[in-house]
């Protein structure tokens, strides 16, 4: 039996999570603010809180950052209003996990044992709710499915830390999104945030564009210069693509990490850089390491905290919440909005550029379009035929199946805009079926 602290104002919705606890057998006080929910914990004796989000006057956040101070008890925070932001935060805070309503009664009792156990949050598994988390526009980092909610939880949780991470992704899912996400909350977001495209440099300018060099290094240095390390001095350095940098720059990357110090090209002695290393790569790192393209030490010491980004096409429930993110960017005061024909052949595309991809179809879409409403003739993307993966008639059966049913659960989503009950029915599936299905296709 453990004491359970709960902090919401819907009365209801507080006495049934109460009703539920105390059937398992917890015992449990109730808090319908902020104020009165520290008071309870101040007091002692809580085990956990399950506390909202949104509450009149102060918030959620707000116990959190109060809570610190008081007690050990693990907080698990709760929102119908979930975006980027407020699960970057929440985790920043020190919140346990982060999970959206309407939530199932197996998923909360999962967190909440774990939470009183001791163990860290779950990072791959969904809320297991029904509907679709309703997720708000934080930013660039918008999205309302379950993968990237992981995302942003461990932005949270790796942000005030100076350890570095390794965001994995195929172009264009983000990668530097995430990257000035991490900096932003971190203690580091007054200092310079200084991004590198590794691919875009030549292999004889890397060493002088990251370190610096000296007045009269080489042919051509006709004054010092400072190199991107010491420009990010306080604050982050972004290596992106750094699995296109050439070996002989990895070695000394690898040192700068290991020292914390840095020697220009011509100087005698070493420089101390004081900067948070975030590195991102869409390429197969183990396998460049296998092939002798990237050095295995480095990997290591790179992926302190690994971050992966998931393709747009393993999340479509992101596709229409982004587009309409995109219009409304470039649409003033009077963004233009999707038909549904348009909504149809952007849920059925298989977007193998990504949000880049999706971002560039919008900005050409508002352009084409002479009206308030686009049209999928504004659009100018192939069907999804043209661009599903072929199946190996040939190989293993198991594989094959479940790449067919992935690709009728996805059209039948497609064909129906999203509509869960509506595709299930199609698919002669009942709802909770479906909903395994797209656990399992990593469509949720």
């Amino acid at each position: 039996m453990a004491r359970i602290l709960i902090v919401d104002d819907d009365t209801a919705f507080r006495e049934s999570l109460a009703e539920m606890l105390g059937d398992l057998g917890h015992g449990v006080s109730q808090a319908p603010t902020v104020a009165a929910g520290l008071q309870i914990l101040q007091a002692g004796s809580v085990d956990a809180a399950i506390v909202d989000l949104r509450m009149p006057g102060e918030d959620g956040l707000a116990f959190l950052r109060k809570a610190r101070g008081l007690s050990r008890a693990p907080c698990i925070m709760l929102t119908a209003y979930a975006s980027g932001g407020n699960t970057i935060e929440a985790m920043r805070l020190g919140a346990f996990d982060h999970l959206t309503k309407p939530i199932a009664r197996t998923a909360l009792v999962e967190a909440l044992d774990r939470a009183l156990q001791g163990a860290g949050p779950a990072q791959d598994s969904g809320d297991g709710q029904a509907g679709q988390p309703q997720m708000h526009d934080d930013g660039e980092l918008v999205s309302g499915s379950e993968a990237m909610r992981q995302v942003f939880k461990r932005i949270g949780l790796a942000a005030d830390s100076d350890a570095t991470v390794l965001v994995l992704g195929e172009t264009g899912t983000g990668k530097e999104l995430v990257a000035r996400a991490l900096h932003r909350n971190s203690a580091r977001a007054e200092r310079p945030f200084v991004a590198v495209n590794c691919a875009a440099i030549p292999a004889d300018l890397m060493e002088s564009e990251l370190f610096g060099h000296v007045k009269g290094a080489f042919t051509g240095a006709v004054s010092d210069r400072a190199g991107r390390f010491r420009e990010a001095q306080g604050g982050t350095l972004f290596l992106d693509e750094v699995g296109d940098m050439p070996l002989p720059t990895q070695a000394k990357i690898l040192r700068a990490l290991q020292e914390r110090e840095i020697t220009p090209v011509g100087a005698s002695r070493a420089l101390p850089v004081n900067v948070r290393i975030i590195a991102a790569t869409h390429r197969d790192l183990p396998d460049a390491v296998r092939q002798g393209r990237f050095r295995e030490d480095l990997w290591y010491r790179l992926q302190v905290v690994p971050v992966h980004l998931p393709p747009l096409r393993e999340r479509l429930g992101d596709v229409l919440l982004l587009a309409e993110h995109f219009l409304r960017q470039g649409g003033g005061a009077s963004p233009k909005r999707l038909g549904a024909d348009a909504a149809r052949l952007l849920l059925a595309h298989d977007w193998p550029g990504n949000v880049r991809e999706l971002r560039n179809a919008m900005e050409r879409a508002a352009l084409l379009c002479p009206g308030p409403v686009i049209g999928p003739e504004h659009i100018g993307l192939q069907p999804a035929a043209a661009n599903g993966p072929a199946i190996d008639w040939n190989g293993p059966l198991a594989p094959a199946v479940a790449q067919l049913e992935r690709e009728m659960v996805t059209r039948a989503l497609a064909a129906t805009m999203g509509n869960r009950a509506e595709a299930a029915r199609r698919l002669g599936l009942s709802r909770q079926q479906l909903y395994r299905k797209l656990a399992e296709f990593g469509l949720g």
